[in-house]
């Protein structure tokens, strides 16, 4: 049994006295053998982990990187993450009957590094010739063979359509490939690719691209990656990286290689004779043919004849082909097919699976397409994590830790506060975990609520803004974006969400403002007042109040009507006319302004 009493866990940098107080000496035996080894260091000087090393050896114990040792246990940690998300699609399934298939691999990267070249290359087809631009047009996916071994591609236009998948509910792919081109490096785009990619908690293989450029410099490649924090295997790290020429060939097998060795050290299984389920990667109507959805499966087998459910689509598999087009009777794990016989296109990304009958299969897809148009009419954001109800939702077991995408004013900021959010995590009691997803400097942006979004997580800004866009998508989304300017507010706040002690502040925020321009009486609907909006929305599922010059006349009332000639609308935007019915109103006067507003939290 390896001893690890001696053992001594040493931050990258580290200051001399604390290094004394870790090993328990005086800080001046540390001087002492940091002189001895020709290096002059003052009692309160930082040294890095090779310097520290080196006394922390000389005085007989064995020194041990503390950030080698947190990034192992967290790839333990998402290695059983992934493990137990994977295992939720073959649930009730019997452990003896489950056998291994082939790995889905989605390939990510920055726009023009070479993805699509890359995958073309592998499948042997001319799809980058023949598309628009170079661009990937739609989601597809492929199978490709390497050495008696199958290996499903998912073809996405980027780590976008990645994440949209993973929003909707599906688990995206077993292993990710980060495209970097030699001659480019890393691009703000490639940082955005890896974030979605450890979201999904898939392991890594990086391809780097376009080696036969005479600028091309794979090695500068490496050290930007290893400054993310992915390492290199030749440089002692966990992360396979390959050069790789998609014109010539040159490098193909060896990826290839590469991820039948990530793919046989995870656990990648299904069962063949299990309940039929998988996920949806596209779909779109043929004008000679129907429906075609492109469906991956992911348990069980599909055949033909059978009857199946896809978000609000349904129907019975009347006809299958495989990514050559040729026509098939059965589908088995992590193949890919084309099916004809579903009476809508299914949302790319949703979950399908398979229903005992029609009848079963239509109610069930009536049933959600019900609830959608309630939630459309009711224009309420899909359920989302908030830093408010975070406990409840742990306490549930409906989330195992607090993800958090962190946007700051300064990178000076960024890892002080990435380091209190987890020392707060450690102290807290319940062990609840905090994760940050995403760490940069800038605007919230886009890309943040989409990272939110698919991966369960709040938004938090310290001395930053959002952009319009953002904002848009967050409320649409149902992402919770808090912004602070007080630093111990913001940790206050995260150590008051882990205790299950941060209780929901709320505010009236004005939406839109109409003017009345006539009054109409409708029989049977009673007053009604003929307005303009002004600016903003009016939206049917507001409060409003009536303002008659400076008096407030009207508070806090509901929205009866909200009509534009004659049919009910869920808003109206600034610049269109509308018939708008307050509840219990019974008086409004030309020039009168309607304020719509909505009731929400602040932080």
């Amino acid at each position: 049994m390896e001893n690890t009493q001696n053992e001594i866990l040493i931050p990258d940098y580290i200051v001399v006295r604390e290094l004394a107080t870790l090993i328990e000496i005086s800080p001046i035996d540390v001087m002492k053998t940091l002189i001895s080894n020709g290096i002059m260091a003052s009692i309160n000087q930082t040294i890095d982990f090779d310097t520290a090393a080196i006394v922390v050896e000389e005085l007989g114990f064995i020194a041990k990187s503390a950030s080698e040792e947190a990034a192992a246990q967290e790839e333990v940690k998402r290695a059983e993450e992934r493990e137990e998300k994977w295992s939720a699609m073959y649930e009730g399934e019997s452990t003896d009957s489950l056998t291994s298939r082939p790995p889905i691999i989605t390939i990510l990267g920055h726009v023009d590094h070479g993805k699509t070249t890359l995958l073309d290359t592998i499948r042997k087809t001319a799809v980058a010739e023949g598309e628009a631009g170079g661009i990937t047009q739609h989601i597809g996916a492929y199978q490709a063979q390497h050495s008696g071994r199958a290996l499903t591609f998912l073809d996405t236009p980027g780590h976008e359509a990645f994440t949209a998948m993973r929003a909707r509910g599906a688990h995206g792919a077993d292993i990710a490939i980060l495209v970097v081109a030699a001659d480019d490096g890393v691009m703000p785009t490639t940082r955005e690719a890896l974030d979605h990619a450890r979201a999904a908690n898939v392991p890594i293989v990086v391809a780097i691209t376009k080696v036969d450029r005479r600028n091309a410099s794979p090695e500068t490649v490496k050290q930007q990656l290893a400054e993310l924090d992915l390492i290199p295997d030749d440089w002692d790290g966990s992360t396979m990286m390959l050069p790789v020429d998609s014109l010539s060939g040159d490098g193909i097998e060896d990826l290839l290689e590469a991820l039948i060795l990530v793919a046989d050290s995870n656990t990648i299984v299904a069962n063949r004779k299990g309940r039929l389920r998988g996920t949806v990667i596209e779909a779109e109507v043929d004008r000679s043919k129907g429906t075609m959805a492109t469906l991956l499966v992911m348990n069980g087998t599909m055949k033909r004849g059978d009857v199946i459910v896809a978000g609000t689509s349904y129907g019975r598999v009347k006809a299958m082909f495989d990514s050559s087009g040729k026509a098939v009777k059965r589908a088995l794990p992590s193949m890919p097919v084309s099916v004809l016989g579903l009476d809508s296109p299914p949302a790319p990304g949703v979950m399908f699976e398979i229903a005992p009958n029609d009848k079963t299969a239509r109610n069930i897809a009536q049933d959600r397409r019900e609830e959608k148009r309630r939630r459309d009419v009711d224009g309420a954001a899909p359920a989302a994590l908030t830093l408010d109800e975070f406990f409840k939702q742990f306490q549930a077991g409906d989330t195992k830790e607090l993800s958090i995408v962190l946007k700051a004013d300064v990178q000076g900021s960024i890892q002080p506060i990435t380091d209190e959010l987890l020392n707060i995590s450690e102290r807290n009691e319940e062990q609840i975990g905090v994760r940050v997803l995403r760490q940069e400097v800038g605007r919230i942006t886009e890309s943040d609520v989409m990272l939110a979004s698919a991966s369960n997580a709040i938004i938090i800004g310290f001395n930053v803004g959002a952009d319009n866009a953002a904002l848009a998508s967050a409320e649409v989304q149902g992402v919770e974006i808090r912004r602070y300017q007080i630093i111990y507010k913001l940790f206050e706040d995260i150590e008051l969400a882990l205790h299950g002690m941060l209780e929901p502040k709320f505010a009236n925020r004005v939406i839109g403002v109409a003017e009345v321009r006539q009054i109409f009486k409708i029989p049977r609907s009673g007053l009604i007042a003929g307005c303009m909006i002004r600016d903003g929305v009016a939206r049917r599922n507001a409060k409003a109040r009536v303002r008659r010059g400076e008096k407030l006349t009207v508070d806090s009332v509901g929205v009866a009507s909200l009509k534009r000639f004659q049919e009910d609308v869920r808003e109206v935007r600034a610049g269109f006319e509308c018939g708008i019915s307050l509840d219990g109103v019974s008086e409004y006067r030309e020039g009168d302004l309607i304020e719509f507003f909505v009731r929400e939290r602040v932080n």
